[in-house]
């Protein structure tokens, strides 16, 4: 299927790795042209140059989402880059789960500011686009209580409702918003990878839950975020579209 994404230009925060590295891949896979962000000068310019390699048009940045004026002037170089912006997907986490005050702040300053003011700075981009559309990393601990509840799964609910109230106060505009949900995500380096090394009993115990006996990974989440994306599914628009082996058990009205 033509994702009928080939020219169009895409910025996505924290592509270096996981998740977000997947979705850049997978954009450029469909001929896209990206600019990407994440916090650490390194893992930027391996990335990069492994894209670049690949035969992706790419710019590599280095950003953290958490400081709003950086992401703003982030965004603004993107779209020069770029020659403008029809995609945004924010896929940023400070990964704060246990429950400290550190935490609930650094969830809501990266997570959902993070967001917030990136779609923000992108918008102004966005209505000049003929095939706008935003995506919105969550998690499923967003939609159910879990081992997250707390920083984490709390703002991970409030980035699902406002990425909804975005779709609706966007949608005579031509300005779709998505979120797409992961389940338990295994990648080496990632978190789970760290819990399996850490804490084997919560490890085994989540994958326990989890009726097709293993994790996701990062591009069957990506694939997701990039065709909602796409303007293949240019009638999708405050969705929340859950990824995760059927590990949640709630039914999604």
């Amino acid at each position: 299927m033509d994702l009928q994404l080939a020219g169009r230009k895409a910025v996505v925060t924290g592509g270096t790795k996981g998740i977000g590295r997947a979705v850049v891949e997978g954009l450029v896979a469909e001929g896209a042209y990206v600019a990407f962000c994440a916090r650490d000068a390194g893992e930027v310019a391996a990335a990069n140059a492994a894209l670049g390699i690949a035969g992706g048009t790419v710019f590599g940045s280095v950003c953290d989402v958490g400081d709003g004026d950086a992401l703003t002037a982030w965004v603004a170089t993107a779209a020069e880059q770029l020659g403008g912006i029809d995609v945004v997907v924010s896929n940023v986490s400070a990964l704060a789960i246990p429950d400290t005050d550190e935490n609930w702040e650094a969830s809501l300053r990266v997570d959902l500011m993070g967001t917030v003011r990136l779609y923000k700075a992108a918008l102004p981009f966005l209505e000049a686009s003929d095939a706008a559309s935003a995506v919105t990393v969550s998690s499923v601990s967003g939609r159910e209580v879990d081992f997250a509840s707390g920083p984490y799964g709390t703002v991970k609910s409030a980035l699902i409702a406002y990425t909804a109230g975005m779709a609706f106060q966007n949608a005579a505009k031509n300005i779709r918003f998505n979120t797409v949900s992961p389940g338990n995500t295994y990648f080496e380096g990632g978190v789970w990878n760290q819990i399996k090394d850490g804490n084997r009993e919560l490890y085994d115990f989540a994958l326990g839950l989890n009726p097709t006996g293993r994790m996701g990974t990062p591009q069957e989440m990506a694939a997701a975020v990039v065709f909602l994306a796409s303007p293949v599914s240019s009638f999708t628009t405050g969705t929340n579209l859950v990824v995760d082996g059927a590990l949640t058990r709630g039914v999604q009205f």
